[in-house]
């Protein structure tokens, strides 16, 4: 008897093909081991799967030649949508480092006004998921760590991520946000709290 593939199984294929080929900032580890390392992480605060698939294919609109009709088609509306809320208009127009601001006030906007519950644990899985990679290559590499990124000043990375955890308060009982909050003090200590 063949086994049906469930939900999750088709993100993940769908991820894993349109991610391929490209890795980490910096390193050489396979992009696709995020986008699954987030939907682990939504997975510890709820079992609805289509958050949890929304959480594997986070990236794809943002960082893949994937479109929202490809979405759409295979997904349906509620994930797609899930992750157009997770996708940054990233202005390909301009240099990423002159947008790279307005991008993420525009994130922290929609998780201050818009975004639900679902959304919010979308953005606390990604961050979350950026943060752990930060912090284990800051313990090997240092501040060298913030050269591989668009933006290299790290108190602007901090106001980021600090703002980013303000915004995700009402998650605050997760322990998923416990541990993210405490990478932002591992990570910045005193940094960036007034840029």
């Amino acid at each position: 008897m063949e086994k049906v593939l469930t939900l999750l199984d088709t993100a993940i294929i769908f991820a894993t093909k349109a991610h391929s080929g490209t890795t980490r900032k910096g390193t050489n580890v396979p992009y696709i081991v995020h986008p699954i390392e987030a939907a682990a992480i939504v997975s510890a605060m709820t079992d609805d799967e289509e958050v949890i698939a929304a959480a594997v294919l986070h990236d794809v609109l943002e960082d893949t030649e994937a479109t929202e009709d490809d979405l759409l088609a295979r997904f349906g509306r509620r994930i797609t949508e899930l992750v157009i809320g997770e996708t940054e208009d990233k202005r390909r127009n301009f240099p990423a480092a002159l947008t790279w601001k307005v991008r993420k006030e525009e994130t922290i906007a929609f998780l201050k006004t818009k975004a639900d519950r679902d959304a919010k644990m979308l953005a606390l899985a990604d961050k979350l998921s950026n943060l752990r990679a930060i912090h284990r290559d800051v313990c090997v590499i240092g501040d060298a760590v913030w050269e591989r990124f668009n933006v290299k000043d790290k108190n602007m990375h901090a106001w980021m991520y600090r703002s980013i955890a303000e915004a995700l308060q009402d998650l605050k009982d997760q322990p998923t946000w416990q541990e993210y909050a405490l990478l932002v003090e591992k990570v910045f200590g005193d940094q960036g709290k007034t840029a």
